[in-house]
């Protein structure tokens, strides 16, 4: 047995022990994955020279998955640059790919609304990972956002943050589902799997470090965020922000403020000298562009739902976080 397979079963083994021995001592407000469970998987029969078929359902989660699983999968995502997963409408090429797939990668904590009419279209018993498993999920606070109202397309989101990807720390979690997954498919390239995952966690905790140098340029008081819709939970508490508002209630998209909601929020905007309203690719930023005009903030876009196009600024995970955390510092100090 190598090093590296010896690693990899080992550092499950202890996995596995400390979630047995913290689960009884975890709030019963901080659920691990929204009620979903990981699949079953078992071993996926392949010749010499074939690779794992695998699905991941937005670009970022697809990075992630390739970034662990190199040249043993071949790797389809479903959503295209720019598109939104609140509220995209799977094809019937999606459902093809899907019904192919031996495995389907999702985000999970509730982002991919699409994901079951998907698999029910396309009749598929394709065992789903939610990447997000393991993560103690947020739940909705009245300051973030607007007091919290129950609003078309909220409810159907569900009342945990589904943005986990914004705290690197929380991608170190999905690469080792990915990893685990992975292997349990393709036990030949386990050694692959855990190398791969190994150096990719190294570039996150990099990452994670490069951040917290950046965010130290914001004094404490400046590091307030409005954005178009409450995704910036995971980040703010792992960096020292306060998301103290969102022009779209909840966690969604999907969700329509009304007028006394979007009147509120431009108060807050003026009373604590709020510096810039951020709004994500791929949503309409009509209502953010008029929150901004009205209390004089600047309006500053960011890579959030998507990656950029090959070869963009944010055309992988690494590149989004660093992209977007510029972007931030600079509007905020």
């Amino acid at each position: 047995m190598s090093n590296l397979r010896l690693h990899f079963i080992v550092r499950l083994i202890c996995l596995a022990v400390l979630l047995a021995a913290t689960a009884g001592c975890r709030p019963a407000d901080e659920p691990m994955s929204m009620g979903e469970t990981m699949p079953t998987l078992t071993p996926v029969a392949l010749s010499a020279d074939e690779r794992l078929n695998v699905v991941a359902t937005t670009s970022i989660v697809g990075d992630v998955v390739r970034a662990v699983g190199g040249d043993r999968v071949a790797l389809t995502v479903l959503l295209p640059p720019g598109s939104d997963p609140h509220a995209y409408e799977p094809t019937p090429q999606d459902a093809a790919a899907v019904a192919d797939a031996d495995v389907v990668f999702i985000n999970g904590a509730g982002l991919e609304l699409f994901l079951e009419r998907l698999l029910r279209s396309a009749g598929s018993q394709t065992p789903v990972v939610p990447l997000s498993y393991g993560i103690p999920l947020r739940q909705v606070a009245e300051e973030e956002g607007h007091e919290h109202e129950e609003h078309e397309g909220e409810h159907e989101h569900g009342e945990y943050d589904p943005h986990t990807w914004f705290d690197p720390n929380n991608v170190i979690v999905w690469t080792e589902n990915v990893e685990s997954a992975l292997s349990a498919l393709d036990p030949a390239g386990a050694d692959l799997y855990a190398a791969n995952g190994a150096a990719y966690r190294a570039r996150l905790q990099e990452l994670d470090a490069w951040i917290r140098n950046q965010v130290a340029q914001v004094p404490p008081e400046q590091r307030l965020l409005v954005t178009d819709h409450a995704m910036f939970g995971y980040f703010a508490d792992r960096y020292g922000f306060e998301q103290v508002g969102a022009v779209l209630p909840g966690f969604s998209t999907l969700a329509q403020p009304s007028a006394q909601e979007l009147a509120a929020l431009e108060e807050s905007i003026r009373a604590l000298g709020v510096r810039a309203v951020f709004v994500g690719t791929g949503v309409n930023p009509n209502l953010a562009e008029r929150v901004a005009e009205d209390t004089g903030t600047q309006l500053v876009v960011l890579y959030t739902h998507s990656l950029s196009e090959p070869g963009g600024p944010a055309d992988s995970y690494l590149a989004l976080m660093r992209t977007d955390v510029t972007a931030i510092v600079e509007a905020l100090r």
